[in-house]
């Protein structure tokens, strides 16, 4: 990290700000956007950041046309959420939990300063979204470390940052053991507004077809929701959510999500009891 003064400069805006942190351009889109949505129309400001530009998720263009192609197709889709974009600084594959881009990380969410946090789980397929999600946590425990430096350099900031995991790819962790939501959204009344921001990721309809056998980009992420709905036992479609533990990152053991979406936030009762019983 090269020296520098502090950038007191702050993307955030004077209300409640959210920012979801995904692996790749449409992670968001699958496993957060309803959630960010329905924080939106609760008056939050809304913060879109994929670590990786997903230059590898191609079989027709190289990596730079691929890389390009997906910027593009991720900022049109933060423009059908509402949300505020920003750049990727990895590639696929490379996102490694390394100082470096900690500190890139740590500097871009002192910018936004946002008391809710999106990521991926800490269980997931694949090493990229779990990478995301330590570094997510890590940089956002140090929101508030003076002492440690970004890059660029941010001041840190006080305020309470509560981080919720999503749920992981199939609903199940890499050992293929079934991941429960702590708590579900119903995300049915913005479930077409999130299916239009999907779609705005052409380019990996048919290389997901191709890569993991997906069949239908879409249709996938519409039976996942469908699924998570069903485990609620109370909505349509559904994105489920674990807290992270409040120790480092809030006073008290808070649920701003809870409080932000009222009715549409349902807490699973049965996932709060195994808590207490190791």
């Amino acid at each position: 990290m090269s020296a520098g003064r502090v950038d007191q400069k702050s993307t955030a805006s004077p209300g409640p700000a959210a920012l979801a942190i995904g692996a790749h351009p449409d992670d968001i889109e699958f496993y957060m956007a309803g959630t960010l949505l329905l924080l939106k129309q609760a008056g939050w400001e809304i913060h879109y950041l994929n670590l990786s530009s997903g230059n590898c998720g191609s079989v027709d263009f190289d990596s730079a046309k691929t890389r390009a192609v997906r910027r593009a197709e991720a900022k049109r889709a933060a423009g059908i959420l509402g949300a505020h974009w920003h750049p990727p600084f990895c590639d696929d594959l490379e996102i490694l939990y390394d100082l470096p881009t900690l500190r890139r990380l740590a500097s871009a969410i002192r910018a936004v300063r946002p008391s809710i946090i999106l990521t991926h789980s800490p269980q997931d397929y694949m090493e990229d979204h779990t990478n995301t999600c330590r570094l997510a946590v890590t940089a956002a425990f140090a929101h508030g470390m003076p002492n440690f430096g970004t890059m660029p350099m941010r001041a840190p900031f006080a305020n309470d940052v509560t981080i919720y995991h999503a749920m992981p790819h199939g609903l199940r962790d890499g050992l293929r053991r079934r991941i429960i939501p702590g708590a579900f959204v119903n995300t049915t009344s913005v479930h077409a507004f999130k299916l239009q921001a999907l779609g705005a990721h052409k380019s990996q309809q048919g290389w997901l077809d191709v890569s993991q056998g997906m069949n239908s980009y879409l249709r996938t992420m519409d039976a996942m929701s469908r699924e998570v709905g069903r485990l609620s036992r109370k909505f349509r479609h559904a994105e489920g959510w674990r807290r992270h533990l409040h120790l480092g990152f809030s006073a008290e053991d808070i649920d701003p999500l809870r409080e932000a979406l009222g009715t549409n936030y349902s807490v699973n009762s049965g996932y709060e009891r195994s808590l207490t019983k190791g």
